[in-house]
């Protein structure tokens, strides 16, 4: 028997290419191979190597990366019952595998995942000497090998790249960023993920602050120059949606004050004629969280006492769905005919 020779009857077409040159002893059992049988095709010399615990690569020579990422999955899968195929918990427009995947309740994360999700700030995956995968927190299984076991409560929606199962962006980023001590590699990947529209501000700071990765300094110092990154991008987009979609010109970026009053608070964007106030809801998931929302609701509802329309659009918002808040500001403007006038307030530049 070599790595040439069909190992049973049984067909092998619902395997891709890799999984066909990388597979598990269970595997290989299947296909009338016996544990000995194996052992022996993986002898100095042999056609066949034993990759990671139960993994065997039909073929000498180093792995591929596409090889070693099939492996780790493999290691670190749970095995499915017979004739049943893998299914993980999707994101939307997340694309289904178009044949059956043995790879249950396992994800690729870290810089590994980053790198499938088209980073180029991670690094290639030749250079990666370990490859992180994500399994519920009750597997039972070490890291070994080139296969670095990473834990969750439980395994948050993926997607399928290159015929693999990959963590979300936030999720992958929080593992890799534990991984670092480099502040500028922790930068350049939080800023790339906003920058390359992968993800939110918001859901990378949420996923650090659950991996208790913010008491770092490193860390911290990358997530405020990610949160600059975010509101930067932002206020582009809110510019573009108001020229894009005909709304008036308001005042950008202005201070609101009662006429030789309290200050009222900041805003993005208002319409003095209509007095309607546009603000970015940029807050981010970090522990003042609380005590910023209520500064937030004190000002809104201080404003609306006042007879000013607060209008609250998310950077997610403004990127998803750019035309329906548009519609909604314009529903605002249109509205103000029916109000009654508001108070009078002096508009500084901010």
């Amino acid at each position: 028997m070599n790595h040439n020779t069909p190992l049973s009857p049984r067909p092998l077409h619902h395997l891709s290419d890799v999984q066909r040159r990388v597979l598990t002893s269970a595997q290989l059992r299947s296909h009338g191979v016996t544990a000995a049988e194996a052992n022996g095709q993986c002898r100095p010399g042999g056609p066949w190597q034993q990759v990671l615990p139960g993994v065997f690569l039909l073929h000498p020579g180093p792995p591929t990366s596409e090889e070693r990422l099939h492996a780790v999955l493999l290691y670190a899968a749970r095995s499915p019952a017979p004739g049943t195929a893998q299914t993980i918990p999707a994101q939307p427009g997340a694309q289904e595998p178009h044949a059956p995947q043995p790879y249950a309740e396992a994800l690729i994360t870290g810089l590994a995942a980053l790198t499938l999700h088209g980073f180029s700030s991670a690094p290639p995956l030749p250079s990666l000497d370990r490859i992180d995968v994500l399994v519920p927190r009750l597997r039972r299984l070490r890291s070994t090998g080139c296969a670095r076991i990473v834990r969750a409560p439980s395994l948050p929606g993926g997607s399928w790249i290159t015929g693999v199962p990959v963590a979300p962006v936030p999720r992958a980023l929080a593992d890799a960023v534990a991984e670092l001590s480099d502040a500028g590699a922790v930068r350049r990947l939080l800023t790339e993920a906003v920058r390359g529209g992968h993800c939110d501000p918001a859901a990378v700071v949420r996923e650090l602050t659950q991996a208790r990765l913010l008491s770092r300094p490193h860390v911290v110092d990358a997530v405020d120059a990610l949160l600059a990154e975010g509101r930067a991008i932002a206020e582009q987009r809110l510019y573009r949606m108001v020229r894009e979609h005909g709304l008036p010109d308001p005042v950008w970026n202005v201070d609101l004050r009662l006429p030789g009053g309290p200050h009222l608070g900041g805003l993005d964007a208002y319409w003095p004629e209509q007095a309607v106030a546009l603000e970015l809801d940029t807050r981010a998931p970090r522990q003042d969280e609380d005590a910023l929302w209520s500064e937030y609701a004190r000002k809104r509802e201080h404003l609306e006492r006042l007879g000013i329309t607060v209008v609250h659009i998310t950077p997610r918002k403004l990127r998803d769905s750019a035309e329906q808040q548009a519609t909604v500001v314009r529903t605002a403007l249109m509205a103000s005919n029916d109000r009654e006038p508001a108070a009078y307030v002096v508009v500084l530049p901010r």
